[in-house]
């Protein structure tokens, strides 16, 4: 079995050998349900979809795992945010942040049910949606129906963005390269939003000051 680069998409595919399918499965469920965001959850659905006849799978089976994963995945989120709400969090947690829980709280209330979908774009905050929904008493049925949305929207997106892009020679020899760019546009928002959280706080400080 290859080496484990968890930072390589492609290292990680080719570890997983014949269990590659059970293996994406497992990474996207976790990324959705069990409250760890630090995996290349974009990132491993595009390059699977990239290396998908060098690992001997089809497109559409990555698609589909994922989209179950996924929908699995924020099932667990949901009730864990119904039964535990904002227990789970603490402003000194190395993961459950309460400045996490924020943001994602401040997501949902912006978007609603739609941020289930749009939410499933967004590294970290695709993580913490799901239970900030469950802490909100959403309504089950409407959950499931937005969850179901954004987990097979996004799932069939990245294997896309795959498909298409694995016809482009340079990008099939180049697939570090593309990683890279993948991981640093979808954790575009994520620092953005970081960076205006700053300068709010900044500004408060100074307000407090003057």
């Amino acid at each position: 079995m290859t080496a484990l680069n968890p930072f390589d998409a492609a290292s990680v595919l080719q570890a997983f050998g014949p269990y590659v399918l059970a293996g994406i499965a497992l990474l996207v469920f976790i990324e959705s349900g069990v409250l760890f965001p630090f995996l290349p959850g974009d990132s491993l659905l595009v390059t699977a979809a990239i290396l998908s006849d060098p690992l001997g799978i089809a497109a559409w089976q990555v698609a589909l795992v994922a989209s179950l994963a996924a929908l699995a995945g924020d099932q667990v989120g949901f009730w864990l945010g119904r039964r535990f709400g904002r227990r789970l969090f603490r402003d000194d947690a190395r993961l459950l942040t309460t400045a996490r829980l924020a943001e994602a709280e401040a997501f949902f209330a912006r978007w609603g049910g739609l941020s289930l979908v749009v939410g499933r774009f967004v590294p970290i905050v695709r993580t913490y949606v799901p239970l900030v929904a469950g802490a909100a008493d959403m309504p089950y049925r409407r959950f499931l129906v937005w969850n179901a949305v954004g987990a097979v929207g996004w799932s069939c997106a990245m294997t896309l963005v795959g498909v298409l892009l694995g016809g482009i020679p340079f990008v099939a020899h180049n697939i570090d390269v593309l990683v890279i760019v993948i991981v640093a546009v979808s954790v575009l928002p994520v620092v953005i939003a970081a960076v205006r959280r700053r300068r709010r706080a900044a500004r408060a400080a100074e307000e407090t000051g003057a």
